[in-house]
């Protein structure tokens, strides 16, 4: 980082309870930030409507506030921010970046190539249609809108994973920015959210890494400032399958009823993860007092996935 404020955010959606998977996430953004002096942001992440519940933003809070996980800043949200993504959308448009994509979910995976991680590669089907094309297809089907990538590398130096990088044209390709609804896509709320609120630290699970030189790109296009990241294993429940509130015994509620107390909980994950040596209660603030931000990719080196051990 520069010799600015380290800014961080927790950035959980409002769809369930946490879980130890992203309970380790949100301590490490804590204690990378909280180490190099910095600010935690708040961003309630509920750009789905259908699956974001107020109950769950409430709850959510209340969890992080009980596991001394605490914030400086927000909450903010992404509902009601349609115009900030509007904005940014109509910017990339007149760079002649955006285009429509009329492709169903079928013709993508029957015509994309297969990422080197989760996702599909768009293979551009709707990328040279012209004006005429455009008009009879949007009579047929609504369209999604995709920001066309250049034939340019991205490449980071990850605090953990080390260096990574992307051809955006073969590894990525033209991604969706809007859905065919009208809802703008994560990949762009994020951005905007991140320089609105002055984030410039990105902590989060190796599973986002992929996503990070599209990000990177869109920073660019928008004139934004990038960031740095730190981009910390994931805890599994057996190899290859991240742990998901569907894991009972790894939420929180699960937990307390386990471990009995905010610190025995914190202590529990931190011993798995490796951050402390003895499975005892911890808090987050003794933890940072040993915490070096410098040895972090020691820590984990080599690591992509943690099984978890209730």
């Amino acid at each position: 980082m520069t010799d600015k404020t380290v800014v961080g955010r927790f950035a959980p959606s409002p769809t369930g309870r946490m879980h130890a998977g992203n309970i380790f996430a949100t301590l490490m953004s804590w204690l990378v930030v909280k180490s190099q002096g910095g600010r935690i942001v708040l961003r309630i992440e509920d750009l789905d409507i259908e699956r974001s519940k107020s109950e769950y933003t409430v709850q959510l809070m209340r969890d992080l506030e009980h596991l001394d996980l605490t914030w400086d800043d927000g909450p903010y949200f992404q509902q009601g921010r349609d115009e900030a993504y509007e904005a940014a959308f109509r910017n990339l448009e007149d760079k002649g970046l955006v285009y429509p994509c009329f492709c169903s979910r079928a013709d993508l995976h029957a015509s994309s190539a297969p990422h080197r991680g989760e996702k599909l590669v768009y293979a551009g089907t709707c990328r040279n249609l012209t004006a005429g094309q455009i008009a009879k297809r949007s009579r047929e089907r609504r369209a999604s809108w995709r920001v066309r990538v250049p034939d340019s590398v991205y490449s980071l130096d990850d605090a953990v994973q080390g260096h990574y990088e992307q051809l955006l044209s073969r590894d990525c390709g033209d991604f969706v920015i809007r859905r065919s609804d009208g809802l703008f896509a994560y990949q762009l709320a994020s951005v905007v959210d991140d320089a609105a609120q002055g984030v410039n630290c990105i902590v989060r699970g190796m599973d986002l890494l992929v996503s990070t030189p599209q990000q990177m790109f869109l920073q660019d296009m928008l004139d934004y400032e990038r960031c740095s990241y730190v981009h910390v294993p994931l805890l599994v429940s057996q190899l290859d399958r991240r742990l998901s509130k569907r894991d009972r015994d790894a939420s929180l509620e699960e937990l307390e009823n386990t471990y009995k107390t905010a610190a025995g909980v914190i202590g529990h994950i931190a011993f798995v993860t490796g951050l402390i040596d003895v499975d005892e209660p911890v808090t987050p603030d003794e933890l940072l007092s040993a915490f070096d931000y410098e040895q972090i990719e020691q820590l984990y080196v080599n690591k992509i996935q943690i099984v978890w051990n209730p």
